[in-house]
């Protein structure tokens, strides 16, 4: 177990690089507001800082008022600063906090954005040195999916996407393809490792990458040319990481690699919290920190101002039953608070039911908003039973996790084509376009015209077209490949003036997209699908009929168009989510279900070893309540047709025993009769209170 050793501490006081400016008042003012732990976060610049920041412990507030610090008093360029986090809504957070702390100073040049993004701001500039175009693809996963289903000449997806997780775990502990392949254990790691090599080569010939590339890549130019990496050590002076538990191999050596022998940086984590090592993400990094950094200072936050004194002695008491990197203790001052109910069911719709009907009966007591309230679950199959009830209830609710219109497969199979419409030099459309349907066109064909468009700086489109390129190839590879573009080139023509209506039919009927989708999915899956695309082809024509655009004009728009875009803060609904999309949030009132052996902690943890870590996950649903917090279970669990004996999860016991629990077997059978007066009368409690 490591411990806050002194040797990490400095008792010296904090210096800035640069000569400080005298504070201002409301700078002062706002150091004043912060607890003694936080003001020493955002002020110690001595060296490499570590702050470890429990649940709803303010950490948020530290990085961004450290920036202003920063800016303000110590004479940081905002340009040689870089706050680093792990999703786009938190960095856009981020910013937000940060320009009102600096209403009155330019904050031009400040980097706050995820770890990819950075990666690809990295890449763009320095492309030429990797063998990349600055305006280099990316490919999404379900362009990779259809490039590895080729490399391992297969059609099951169950295969192709355990062979995309293996290859994506490969990159980010930086794994070469000849090392994966000597590690193998198996013939499905056997036959990913080849797969590797393949498609490694395979996105290098497109002058693509993929989401794992963004990291990867950044590493191996900072390690192979010390020239660029000391340029941007030099650019990025100060480095501020958010989340830093969920850091995987490859981010942390891009943080060593950035960071340099000057090691200024502030690191932002709780490893009680570490909740994503099945994608990667590695608490050893929290481990490695003080070994790699032996004058690394660490600061705890222990306060919470979130929850109540009983949900956090609740919290704590669960994670003390794991091995502890840090010693820390979270602690309120809002008061014991609610009791924790614990609601034992006859089985998942009545856990369901009961749920929705407690909610229900709450938010009525206490005069409550929708948007107080959020059911969190291990898996999305938890969902179903909720949202029946809640709709029959006319309980507004919003899912997390849901898969937005846009990212249907079927719909950026359609819009591949419309963007390669407006643009021809879209290589990830084309890519997509010229291979979905497969116009006779194969990978081969394709590799060697990504090493041509790549030697020439060329687009793949306008590659296709020139002699040296059709030198290369042998006639009945060229010949597909430019009747392709020549049908693009024919819609092309036709794109600026003819309906856009009339034109999508079109397009559909010569790619032959319906009868594609039926012989590639099932006939329900392809129908569906071929509703979706019909749906969007309506919305298309009739918004280019009603504001009189063309095709170009309404596919330029397509990429601004979001149909889950919404400030989801402001609807008046019951948030439903799973642990892992709730890490961050905070509710008043939040419900735990399914809190049962098997579903948390799940099987296939069980089965790994990685109890651990489905604590933390527990901790952290524990650590979303403010204010009240109901955990439920099953006593029998429906699957199919039959009905599964269900265990309480271990976790329920080890949250100590200030529980009030109710309900199961030694429980008196419900009364319906009784059941149905009492829905009654709050349905008309409910009807007269609005």
């Amino acid at each position: 177990m490591l411990e806050s050793r002194p040797a990490f501490a400095s008792s010296a006081p904090s210096v800035c690089f640069f000569r400080p400016f005298p504070p201002r008042s409301w700078l002062l003012a706002r150091c004043s507001r912060s607890t003694p732990p936080q003001r020493e976060a955002i002020r110690y610049l001595d060296g490499p800082l570590l702050v470890l920041a429990g649940a709803g412990s303010g950490k948020t507030r530290v990085i961004t008022e450290k920036i202003a610090y920063l800016i303000e008093s110590c004479g940081f360029s905002p340009s040689n600063i870089a706050a680093i986090t792990f999703t786009n809504k938190a960095a856009k957070e981020m910013q937000e906090r940060v320009s009102k702390l600096l209403a009155d100073k330019p904050s031009k040049g400040l980097t706050i954005s995820t770890f990819h993004a950075l990666g690809v701001r990295i890449l763009r500039e320095e492309a030429r040195t990797l063998g990349y175009k600055p305006n280099f693809s990316i490919l999404d996963a379900t362009d990779c999916f259809g490039i590895v289903s080729e490399l391992a000449a297969s059609v099951d997806k169950a295969v192709i996407r355990k062979l995309q997780t293996l290859i994506s775990n490969w990159k980010s502990t930086l794994l070469s393809p000849d090392q994966a392949r000597k590690d193998a254990q198996n013939d499905t790691e056997l036959l990913a490792a080849n797969a590797f090599a393949s498609y490694s080569a395979t996105l290098q010939a497109y002058q693509a990458v993929d989401f794992d590339d963004l990291i990867a890549l950044p590493v191996a130019l900072f390690e192979k040319h010390p020239e660029v990496r000391e340029k941007w050590q030099n650019r990025l002076r100060y480095l501020l990481i958010d989340e830093y538990q969920d850091t995987n191999t490859s981010q942390y050596q891009l943080l060593k690699l950035l960071a340099g022998p000057r090691a200024a940086f502030t690191a932002v984590g709780d490893d009680d919290q570490a909740i994503y090592g099945w994608r990667g993400a590695d608490i050893e990094n929290l481990r490695g920190l003080p070994r790699d950094y032996p004058k690394l200072k660490l600061i705890k936050l222990e306060q919470n101002y979130r929850s109540t004194v009983r949900i956090l002695k609740a919290a704590n008491a669960l994670i003390a039953h794991n091995e502890k990197l840090f010693d820390k203790k979270l602690w309120s001052d809002l008061g014991h608070g609610d009791p924790i109910t614990v609601s034992v069911c006859q089985d998942n719709e009545k856990e369901a039911e009961a749920v929705v009907m407690k909610l229900q009966a709450h938010r009525f007591e206490h005069r409550g908003a929708f948007k107080d309230y959020a059911i969190l679950y291990r898996g999305n199959f938890q969902a179903r039973a909720l949202e029946q009830f809640l709709r029959n209830q006319r309980i507004p609710y919003l899912l997390s996790g849901g898969q937005s219109f846009f990212d249907k497969s079927e719909i950026k199979d359609l819009v591949a084509y419309l963007r390669l419409l407006a643009n021809e030099d879209d290589d990830p459309a084309f890519i997509r376009a010229v291979s979905t349907p497969r116009r006779g066109v194969g990978t081969s064909t394709l590799q060697v015209l990504g090493g041509y468009a790549g030697e020439r700086h060329l687009s793949l489109f306008a590659a296709a077209f020139e002699e040296g390129f059709a030198q290369r190839v042998q006639p009945r590879q060229l010949a597909p490949l430019l009747g392709f573009c020549e049908f693009i080139n024919r819609l092309q023509a036709r794109a600026g003036s003819d309906p856009a209506a009339q034109l999508l039919s079109e397009l559909l009927n010569a790619i032959a997209y319906e009868d594609w989708l039926t012989e590639h999915d099932e006939k329900r899956a392809a129908q569906t699908k071929w509703g979706n695309v019909q749906e969007f082809c309506a919305w298309l024509g009739k918004k280019g009929q009603e504001e009189g655009k063309t095709l170009i004009d309404l596919t330029q728009t397509i990429a601004l168009i979001n149909l889950l875009d919404k400030n989801e803060g402001d609807v008046d609904a019951v948030q439903l989510s799973t642990l892992h999309a709730a890490k961050g949030l905070e509710f008043k009132h939040v419900f735990l279900i399914g809190i049962e052996e098997g579903i948390l902690p799940h099987r296939e943890a069980q089965a790994d070893g990685r109890i651990e870590e489905e604590r933390r996950l527990m901790y952290v649903g524990i650590t979303r309540a403010q204010r009240s917090l109901h955990l439920s279970y099953c006593e029998r669990r429906k699957q199919g047709r039959e009905s599964i004996p269900c265990e309480p999860s271990r976790f329920v016991a080890e949250m100590g025993d200030d529980l009030r629990v109710s309900g199961g077997k030694s429980a008196a059978p419900p009364d319906k009769a009784a059941s149905s007066d009492r829905l009654a009368a709050m349905k008309a409690m409910l009807g007269k209170a609005k």
